[in-house]
């Protein structure tokens, strides 16, 4: 397997399970609040959206002439990367506060329960939360599979990857029924903010046709230097009050 074929692996995984996590909080705050039924038909409704949107939009970007699909998806994967690495870096240095995972639970429950008791039989209250939560958190998900996947023409191994990391995380989440809070979220949305960004600047200055010295090699130096970049950013940022904290532990 190639260097950029493992990329896409590892990318499409880390960013499907970041957003699993998320949509499997809302869908175990609904479902332990007001029932299951409804709640997993929203789900499952939505995971159909989401695989026949990529069945239908998948052919359609792999027939685009190879440089003008590097520059699309290069630009794609650049505005997802960038908008991942801005958010992972000001958590890091203490400008933006964690996601906390409990902390939506609370808050999905709460609203769940604010609604009173579920109807017997169908709960559209339920139908609709899951069904938005997970469409909306999967929608990311689907436009970065697409874009790797089809830029390298291995849609079936996005797809994979994706199927994956969703299976992952819905298992364990309903193994414990808990949200995973102790994810470490912030690092993974880091992880694939850096390597978005990467294949982006990558993919997208060979679509407007440039040649990278050393071909796909190009990645080995690429991938180091916006992390590098990105980690300085966090230690210029980073807020007093976390300089402290970090002392103090």
């Amino acid at each position: 397997m190639s260097g950029q074929a493992i990329g896409l692996a590892v990318s499409v995984f880390l960013a499907c399970a970041v957003e699993a996590v998320e949509a499997l909080t809302i869908v175990l705050a609904v479902g332990t609040t007001r029932g299951w039924r409804s709640t997993l038909i929203g789900a499952g409704v939505a995971v159909l959206a989401l695989a026949a949107l990529t069945a239908v939009l998948g052919p359609r970007l792999t027939s685009l002439p190879i440089n003008s699909l590097r520059l699309v998806v290069g630009g794609l994967l650049l505005v997802f990367g960038l908008q991942w690495l801005r958010k992972a870096i000001l958590r890091g240095a203490g400008l933006k506060s964690i996601h906390d995972e409990e902390e939506l639970y609370r808050e999905h429950a709460a609203a769940a329960t604010a609604m009173g008791a579920p109807d017997e039989g169908f709960d559209p209250y339920s139908f609709v939360i899951a069904f938005k939560g997970v469409l909306l958190e999967g929608l990311e998900v689907v436009f970065i599979a697409l874009t790797f996947g089809a830029n390298q023409h291995r849609l079936g191994l996005a797809a994979a990857a994706a199927a994956a990391a969703v299976v992952l995380v819905a298992a364990i989440g309903f193994a414990i029924r808990a949200p995973l809070a102790r994810v470490p979220e912030n690092a993974m949305k880091f992880s694939v903010g850096v390597m978005l960004t990467s294949f982006g600047t990558f993919w997208g200055a060979e679509g407007a046709g440039a040649d990278w010295p050393g071909g796909d090699a190009a990645l080995l130096v690429i991938v180091p230097t916006v992390l590098a970049f990105s980690l300085l950013l966090v230690r210029t940022f980073r807020t007093p009050a976390l300089e402290s904290q970090a002392v103090e532990a």
